[in-house]
């Protein structure tokens, strides 16, 4: 089969496309062809070799993706050959032809939704319920700044805040990214890029301030948002491309609190939790992944570039074939 190998860290031209044997799932396990796979900056920062996560050289990058089961390992008891999934986790890596993934890390794709929307579902939806939810801890009627809305995190949380019930103001840098928003539903959608969109923020509130924030861009954003954080408000650090420097006694004035996400650190149960919720949205319509631009698996350096440029729109997709 073709894959994406990393022999060795470094930057996106160390994404190269191979022919390598086709992988055999064991006990537990399933073999998933490909037809979509979703792209998330955390996969270039583990590229480099940066990252907490340090995979052993050579792998294949990636865990989410959609297709369909080809191939079932001993004592898997709840998926037949056929059956059209996404991928919460992979063992092979997803950025390829054919995945080897546990039984328990493959979830039903709903028929309504396209192969590259199920690849989209993965690592955005479940980052976006985490931290709206359990880092968050966001009520209904409480006011959510999704800083950076457009994206594919932003999109979910999004769609996530609406759903919960919550007042919503999204943030985006383009007008096409501006209009998707007010299209997921955001009640107020503001562009990042003009000098005192903060204060219209405040505007919007009443003076009270946001209750919480998911910021994908902490270390350009972070000290503002503790300007504008309602008393005892909570931001939650979704993303981060570096330092910042921050008041903190803005955060004492407002008894504010500071969340970090970090996936890996949730446990089997929890994911299990989470894509039992996010099944019912995808099922009933409430959730709606978007895809921004697909790439053909052989452009994934040109794919890692476009994750981290400005102006995200939806999910970045590699097509197998």
């Amino acid at each position: 089969m073709k894959a994406i190998r990393v022999n060795e860290f470094g930057g996106p031209e160390q994404l190269v496309l191979e022919v390598i044997d086709d992988p055999r799932p064991g006990p537990g396990e399933v073999l998933v062809k490909i037809h979509a796979v979703g792209i998330n900056p955390v996969e270039t920062y583990i590229r480099t070799g940066t990252h907490a996560v340090k995979p052993e050289l050579p792998y294949t990058p990636g865990h989410d993706a959609a297709g369909e089961i080809v191939a079932l390992g001993d004592d898997v008891t709840g998926l037949s050959v056929g059956d059209r999934v996404y991928t919460s986790r992979t063992v092979t890596g997803s950025y390829a032809e054919l995945a080897v993934a546990e039984e328990t890390r493959v979830h039903p794709l709903p028929d309504a939704l396209s192969f590259a929307q199920g690849a989209a579902i993965n690592t955005p939806y479940v980052t976006a319920y985490w931290s709206l939810h359990r880092r968050g801890q966001a009520r209904p009627g409480e006011t959510v700044l999704v800083h950076g809305a457009s994206g594919g995190v932003g999109s979910a949380a999004v769609q996530l805040a609406v759903a919960n019930g919550n007042v919503v103001i999204g943030t985006a840098g383009t007008d096409l990214g501006r209009r998707l928003v007010a299209d997921l539903g955001a009640d107020h959608v503001l562009d990042h890029n003009v000098p005192g969109y903060l204060d219209q923020l405040l505007r919007i509130t009443g003076d009270h301030g946001v209750d919480v924030i998911l910021e994908m861009l902490s270390d350009v954003n972070l000290g503002s948002d503790l300007k504008i954080i309602a008393m005892g408000g909570r931001v939650v650090v979704i993303g981060c491309r570096g330092t910042v420097d921050i008041n903190p006694r803005d955060a004492m004035m407002r008894e504010a609190s500071i969340h970090g996400v970090l996936m890996a650190n949730a446990t089997p149960a929890d994911i299990a939790s989470i894509h039992a919720a996010l099944g019912a949205g995808l099922r009933n319509g409430t959730l709606r992944p978007v895809v921004g631009k697909d790439f053909p698996l052989a452009n994934a350096a040109e794919a890692h570039k476009k994750v981290l440029a400005a102006g995200a729109y939806g999910k970045i997709i590699l097509l197998p074939s």
